[in-house]
C-alpha cells in the first residue's frame, strides 16, 4: 500500500509504503491527550518505507515515564502526525486522521488500552478488545 498524508496547515507531509503491520484503536490516557478525548486511530507501518517530504516534524517524549513513546506533531497547527513506540522498534504508528484519504484505513483490527476506555468510547462488533497490549 502507498498513500500520503500531513498535517492541517500543510507545512508537513510525508509518503507511506508497505503493508500495515497493525491497525490499531487506542483507549490509553495518553492518546486522549492527543485526540482531544476520543480513541486514537493508527495504523503502524514499516519504518523503512516512510519519509517525511515537507517539513520537519516537532517530537515531545515524556521523560516521567518509563518507555514512553515519541510523538510527532506540526509545530505550527499541533497536528498529530506519528508516534514512535520502544514497543514497536521499526514502525511508526501513524495516525489515520493525518492521511489524505483515511478510508484506507478500513478500521481497527484490534482495540487497546480498553483500561482506560470512557464510557463514551465506542468499539465496533467484531473488533478485539485489551485490556493493554495483545501478547
Amino acid at each position: 500500500m502507498d498513500f500520503e498524508g500531513g498535517c492541517y496547515c500543510g507545512a508537513v507531509r510525508y509518503k507511506a509504503s508497505g503493508d500495515a503491520l497493525f491497525k490499531g484503536q487506542c483507549h490509553c490516557r495518553e492518546c486522549q491527550y492527543i485526540t482531544g478525548g476520543a480513541a486514537n486511530l493508527t495504523m503502524a507501518i514499516p519504518t523503512a518505507g516512510f519519509t517525511y517530504t515537507k517539513g520537519t516534524p516537532k517530537q515531545f517524549t515524556r521523560t516521567d515515564i518509563e518507555n514512553a513513546v515519541t510523538r510527532e506533531f506540526c509545530g505550527e497547527c499541533g497536528t498529530s502526525l506519528g508516534t514512535r513506540s520502544p514497543a514497536l522498534p521499526g514502525a511508526i504508528l501513524l495516525k489515520v486522521g493525518s492521511f489524505d484519504d483515511p478510508a484506507i484505513f478500513g478500521g481497527p483490527q484490534a482495540a487497546i488500552y480498553t483500561c482506560d476506555k470512557q464510557p463514551f468510547h465506542i468499539i465496533a462488533d467484531g473488533v478485539a478488545s485489551f485490556d493493554r497490549l495483545p501478547g
